[in-house]
């Protein structure tokens, strides 16, 4: 067997055996060898082989396959060399951030031909930088020798736990650069004889729970779950009898939750905060992120893993679980004071957004509400980034059992579609997505699925505010009304309306198309039966956000 052939055949074994179930592969030459590795192992069921054309669609479908893993094992994708590899960087970065364990296979050509010009070959070592959690490199092999498959084994079992988080660090994306030499396809030699399956497949154990930390009664107290918290913030939040103020990805955004807690920290009910414990990576609303900066109120950080979130630099400790000291005295009365006004603020929106509708304007935060209202338990949620996740977090409640997925890393647009379809075939839940227009434009290319590729079911629900709505309600919108010029510099910088036809694109791609002209349209379209990818489209009217947030403000401010 040729060295290259026998090279990927013992790697992709070792995957399959160390657990990756999802592996993306986007075409290439010298990625040939693990190529037709993965294609024998997807025959014999050992994986499930995913193949897109674009690496940067590739890279987020393999994020989102992580992140739909009921299991949590890293999910792979292989590139050939050169520019395919930098086209994975956005989705290492986000995985970087969010805790996604990721591995990285790129194909690459032998050492000596590094700095001759050679087609398709640059310096692909630690080409993520200080992104990934692990860096390592096998050589191209010239000769095949059976002593060599534990030393292959040893290295990929590296990956595999540096992925995982099982060395010391959250999880998280790993490069593995590979090299490859002529001849690239298999020769017809029997198949290769790997030995004892086990040998070089080193296990890592896994770290005991730590201790929690105990914290007393006392202050007024509120438990912050940013993105990823997980079970642990609704639990304490239970136990202690604190609000619990949920960030839509959090994990824990059901119905125990303050839905409108952004509206409410800004004001006398966010004064009276003494404490706050934190969970996960709160990074959606200025309120919060102003309430963890001012230093008026303490700030507990809860971090199993060395890197902790701190943006306000405040934290007064970290500890890596917590729990409610012995003899702990709830404080009812302060609980209550804020599901009452969460209650109060809730129907001041929802009579907002209403009233909005009658006056036939469909809005943003209508279409999240409505949306979280049909999500089912077992169904999954995914949202972008930008304004839908905010609607979303302004109204959104979901029953125990579902889920709310969103790229909170580093919150960029990209990717966003490739995410959910990823988590959708991983998790093969239901699925629904949130996007705005420009989020759906910048990875309309995930649409785009090869013959015999699965497809889930996928609803993608595209509020339409023609351009980017999210900075009318920053200070680059406040300063568009100063004058007729300022407008002007802000439509083309900041509003960047596009004229792209989304009917047209979306039948190109094959994909069923719907255009939702109004709430009742709306409501009916949701409530449908879908299968396969289909999209929602709803248009809605950009030029009324900052109107809207003003008026939902007021309103709730009103029922202080």
């Amino acid at each position: 067997m040729n060295p290259s052939t026998a090279l990927a055949t013992v790697l992709v074994d070792a995957l399959a055996r160390l657990g990756v179930r999802h592996v993306v592969l986007c075409p290439g030459s010298r990625s040939a060898p693990l190529a037709y590795a993965l294609a024998e192992a997807a025959d014999a069921g050992r994986i499930e082989l995913h193949v897109r054309i674009d690496e940067r669609t590739a890279a987020f479908l393999a994020l989102g396959l992580a992140r739909g893993d009921d299991q949590h094992a890293p999910a792979a994708v292989v590139t050939t060399s050169g520019t395919a590899v930098a086209n994975l960087h956005p989705a290492v970065l986000e995985a970087a951030h969010s805790g996604v364990p990721l591995l990285v296979l790129s194909a690459d050509r032998p050492h000596e031909l590094r700095g001759t010009g050679a087609s398709q070959t640059t310096d692909q070592v630690k080409i993520f930088g200080s992104a990934v959690r692990w860096f390592g490199e096998i050589p191209a092999p010239t000769a095949y020798a059976e002593g060599q498959i534990a030393g292959w084994r040893n290295v990929l079992a590296r990956a595999v736990a540096a992925a995982r988080g099982q060395v010391g660090r959250q999880p998280g994306p790993v490069q593995l650069n590979i090299g490859f030499t002529e001849p690239l396809t298999p020769d017809d030699e029997p198949a290769l004889a790997q030995g004892d399956p086990d040998v070089g497949l080193t296990r890592i154990a896994v770290a005991a729970q730590p201790r929690p930390v105990l914290i007393e009664s006392g202050p007024r107290t509120v438990v912050l779950a940013g993105d990823g918290a997980g079970a642990e913030a609704a639990e304490l939040a239970e136990k202690a009898r604190w609000p619990l103020l949920a960030e839509p990805s959090s994990g824990v955004r059901q119905s125990g939750t303050v839905a409108p807690y952004r509206l409410l920290i800004g004001g006398e009910l966010g004064e009276k905060i003494e404490r706050v414990v934190v969970f996960g990576r709160p990074t959606l609303s200025r309120p919060v992120t102003q309430l963890l900066s001012r230093g008026s109120a303490e700030v507990i950080v809860v971090s199993p893993r060395p890197d902790w979130t701190d943006a306000g630099r405040k934290a007064a400790l970290v500890v890596p679980a917590v729990a409610v000291a012995e003899g702990h005295e709830p404080d009812e009365s302060w609980l209550s004071e804020w599901i009452s006004a969460g209650k109060s603020a809730t129907a001041a929106v929802d009579s907002v957004l209403d009233e909005e509708l009658r006056e036939g304007r469909v809005t943003g935060p209508f279409v999240a509400r409505e949306l979280s209202a049909v999500t089912r338990p077992g169904e999954l949620l995914v949202c972008g980034a930008s304004n839908p996740i905010r609607d979303l977090d302004l109204v959104a409640r979901i029953p125990v059992g579902a889920e709310i997925l969103a790229n909170r890393g580093l919150a960029g647009i990209d990717g966003t579609i490739s995410t959910a379809i990823g988590a959708a075939l991983a998790s093969a839940r239901r699925t629904r997505l949130l996007v705005g227009d420009l989020t759906f434009l910048h990875d309309a290319g995930a649409l785009s699925l090869g013959a015999g590729e699965r497809r889930p079911d996928l609803q993608i629900v595209v509020v339409d505010d023609n351009g980017g709505g999210i900075f009318a309600t920053l200070e680059h919108g406040a300063r568009a009304e100063s004058g007729e010029r300022q407008l002007r510099h802000y439509e083309r910088v900041f509003g960047t309306a596009q004229q792209v036809e989304l009917e047209t694109l979306v039948r190109a791609y094959g994909v069923s198309y719907t255009r939702v002209r109004g709430g009742d349209e709306l409501r009916a379209a949701l409530a449908a039966p879908f299968s396969g990818i289909s999209v929602l489209h709803v248009p809605i009217d950009r030029t009324r956000h900052r109107e809207l947030a003003q008026k939902l403000r007021q309103a709730v401010q009103a029922q202080a």
